[in-house]
C-alpha cells in the first residue's frame, strides 16, 4: 500500500463527515445565530472573551492536538496500519468529533459552563463533585506528562553532553512565541483591523521567532526547562485569555497548519511506500517485559486523540465555549478542529509506516520519527532535511505546549468549582481552595512531583483515564440532549464502547501495576496503582449516576441547583 492513497482516502473521508455528517447534527440539535453567546453574556475580561472565528478554531484546535495525535498512532502501529487508521476514521468522524461538537454546544447552552456543571444541572450534585475530582486528576496526569515531553524536547544537550542544535532552535523559538503572543493579544485586543491585517501580523510574528531560533539556540538541561515549563504554566493559568492563551494559540494554529500542509503535499509528492504490515496480531507477546498486550482494548486507548479524546471535551466546554461570538461557529470549531486532528493522526500513521523495516517499527521516539519521516518527505520539494527537521519538531514541541496552557487552566477551574463559595456545605475550605491562585499552585505542584516519573511511566495510564473520561462525557452530553428534548441516540453507541474499552483496559492496567510492585517495588508505579485505583471508582460512581438519569430518569430526582448565577471562577 502506497502512503499516497491512504492520505487522499482519509481526506475525502473526513470532508466528506464533515459536510454531511456535521451538517445532519446542526439540524438535529439547532443552532441559533441570533442568540447572545456566553462570551458576551457572561463577559469577564479573563475567561469570558469574545474571539473571532479563526481565533477560537486556533485555540481549539492548538490546544486538543496536542503530543497524542502523533504519538499514539506511531505507538498504535505496532499492530498494523490497517486496524489503526480504521479506528482513526471511524472514530474520528462518529465518536471525537461528535463529542466536542457535543461538549461544547451543551456548555454554550448553559452559559458556557462546563461538563461538571452540565452533570450537575442534569445529573445530580453528587455526580458533578464525583467527576470534578475525577477531572482533577486527570489534569494532573496530562500536565505531568506533557511538561515532561516538552521539557524534553527543549534539552539542549545528549546524554554525552553534546550540544542538540534542533532542540536549542525550538527551546528559543517557543520562548519567542510566548513573547510575541504578549504583543499580539494587546494588538488584538486594542485595535480593530480586518482578519486579514490579524493574520498577516501572526504569520510575519511566527516567521520571525522561527529565523530567530534557528539561528540562536539556547541550551540548557532538561530540569531546567522542566521548571521553566511549570512556571510558564502557573502564569499562563491564571492570565486572562485575550493576553495569552488566545493569541498564543492564534500564532501557533498556522505553524501546526503549516506543518500539516508541507507534510501532506511531501507525502502526495513522495509517495511513500508503506513498508508496516497492515495487521500483525491480536495479542502481542513482550518477553522482556513480560507483558501482553491485546488489540482491545490496548488500541483504542492508545490512539485517543486523532480518534476520540475527553481531554477535548474539557477545552470545548472549558475554555472555548467562552469565546465564541456566534453559535454558528461551534460546527467548525469543535467538530472541524476534530477532524483536521484525525488528518493528522494519519499523517503520523504513514510517517511510522514508511519508517517500518522488516524487523518492525524503527527506533526513537515518536516525535523524532515523525520528524524525521515528514523531513525526508520534504526533501522532494527542495528543503534541507536538516531544516525541515527542526521545524517539524518544533511544531511537535508547540502541540505538547499549548495544550498544556488549557490543561492547567481546567485542572484549575475543577478544583475551584469542585470549592465553589455558593456551596455551604463546604464552608471555610471553599473560601481556601476556590482561590484561583491556592487552586492552580495545589494542581502544578501534584503534577510536579509526578512529572519526575517520567512520560514513558505515565502514558499508558494517561491513555485510559482519557478514553474513560470521554466515556463520562458522552454520558453528560446524551442526559443533557435527552433532558432538553434534542435527539441524542447517536452518543449511545460511542458511550458504551467506549465504556467498555476504558473500564477493561484501566483494570488490567491495575493488574499490572499490582504484578509489578509485588516482584519490586518503584515509586513511580506506586502513585499510579493510586492514581488508576482512584480513577476507576470515581469512572464508575459518575457512570452509574448518568446511566440512571438517562434510562431511569424517576429512580432518584437529581439535586436542584441552588442558583444560576454562581459565583465566576
Amino acid at each position: 500500500m502506497n502512503g499516497f492513497i491512504i492520505i487522499i482516502l482519509a481526506a475525502v473521508v473526513l470532508v466528506s463527515a464533515y459536510m454531511i455528517y456535521g451538517r445532519y447534527l446542526v439540524k438535529k440539535w439547532g443552532i441559533d445565530p441570533d442568540a447572545k453567546t456566553p462570551a458576551y453574556t457572561e463577559e469577564d475580561g479573563v475567561d469570558y472573551v469574545p474571539a473571532d472565528t479563526n481565533v477560537v478554531f486556533g485555540h481549539q484546535f492548538a490546544s486538543i492536538a496536542g503530543a497524542a495525535p502523533i504519538t499514539g498512532p506511531i505507538q498504535a502501529a505496532v499492530f498494523g496500519w490497517l486496524p489503526a487508521l480504521l479506528w482513526i476514521l471511524i472514530g474520528g468522524v462518529f465518536f471525537g468529533a461528535v463529542q466536542d461538537f457535543a461538549a461544547m454546544y451543551a456548555s454554550v447552552k448553559n452559559k458556557g459552563r462546563s461538563i461538571g456543571y452540565i452533570i450537575e444541572k442534569y445529573i445530580g450534585r453528587t455526580g458533578k463533585r464525583l467527576f470534578l475530582i475525577f477531572v482533577w486528576l486527570f489534569s494532573i496526569l496530562v500536565i505531568a506528562a506533557f511538561a515532561d515531553v516538552v521539557a524534553s524536547t527543549f534539552q539542549g544537550f545528549d546524554e554525552e553532553g553534546v550540544k542538540i542544535a534542533a532542540d536549542g532552535a525550538v527551546a528559543t523559538t517557543s520562548i519567542l512565541f510566548i513573547v510575541f503572543a504578549v504583543g499580539l493579544g494587546f494588538f488584538l485586543k486594542n485595535t480593530s483591523f480586518h482578519a486579514g491585517i490579524n493574520t498577516l501580523a501572526a504569520i510575519l510574528l511566527l516567521v520571525a521567532a522561527i529565523v530567530i531560533g534557528i539561528n540562536a539556540p539556547v541550551y540548557f538541561s532538561r530540569e531546567f526547562w522542566l521548571m521553566f515549563v511549570f512556571v510558564y504554566i502557573l502564569i499562563a493559568c491564571v492570565t486572562p485569555v485575550w493576553a495569552l492563551l488566545q493569541p498564543r494559540d492564534y500564532l501557533n494554529s498556522y505553524l501546526l497548519i503549516a506543518m500539516m500542509l508541507m507534510a501532506f503535499i511531501g507525502i502526495i509528492v513522495y509517495r511513500p511506500a508503506m513498508n508496516l504490515a497492515p495487521f500483525t496480531s491480536f495479542m502481542l507477546v513482550n518477553e522482556e517485559a513480560g507483558t501482553v498486550s491485546y488489540l482491545f482494548p490496548v488500541l483504542f486507548v492508545t490512539i485517543a486523540c486523532g480518534a476520540v479524546s475527553g481531554f477535548h471535551a474539557l477545552v470545548s466546554s472549558g475554555t472555548a465555549s467562552k469565546q465564541i461570538k456566534n453559535e454558528k461557529a461551534m460546527l467548525p470549531v469543535s467538530y472541524g478542529a476534530m477532524l483536521l486532528e484525525s488528518f493528522l493522526a494519519v499523517i503520523a500513521l504513514v510517517s511510522v509506516g514508511f519508517a517500518a523495516t522488516a524487523e518492525g517499527l524503527p527506533t526513537g521516539t515518536p516525535a523524532q520519527i515523525f520528524a524525521t519521516s515528514i523531513s525526508i518527505f520534504l526533501t522532494k520539494l527542495g528543503l534541507p532535511q536538516s531544516v525541515s527537521y527542526t521545524l517539524i519538531t518544533l511544531a511537535v514541541s508547540a502541540f505538547a505546549l499549548t495544550s498544556l496552557d488549557s490543561v492547567a487552566r481546567v485542572g484549575r477551574l475543577s478544583l475551584q468549582e469542585f470549592f465553589m463559595e455558593e456551596d455551604r456545605e463546604m464552608g471555610r475550605a471553599a473560601k481556601v481552595f476556590g482561590n484561583k491562585w491556592t487552586a492552580t499552585v495545589l494542581t502544578l505542584a501534584l503534577a510536579f512531583l509526578l512529572a519526575k516519573v517520567g512520560y514513558e511511566s505515565i502514558w499508558p495510564l494517561f491513555g485510559s483515564a482519557n478514553q474513560l473520561l470521554s466515556a463520562l462525557a458522552l454520558i453528560s452530553c446524551a442526559v443533557f440532549l435527552k433532558k432538553t428534548k434534542r435527539q441524542g441516540m447517536m452518543l449511545w453507541g460511542p458511550m458504551f464502547l467506549m465504556m467498555a474499552v476504558t473500564f477493561t483496559a484501566i483494570v488490567l492496567k491495575i493488574k499490572e501495576l499490582v504484578t509489578s510492585l509485588c516482584r519490586e517495588f518503584d515509586s513511580g508505579n506506586a502513585i499510579q496503582l493510586v492514581f488508576a485505583i482512584l480513577l476507576l471508582i470515581l469512572g464508575v460512581m459518575v457512570a452509574v449516576e448518568g446511566l440512571q438519569k438517562l434510562f431511569c430518569p424517576g429512580f432518584r430526582k437529581p439535586q436542584e441547583i441552588k442558583s444560576e448565577d454562581s459565583e465566576k471562577l
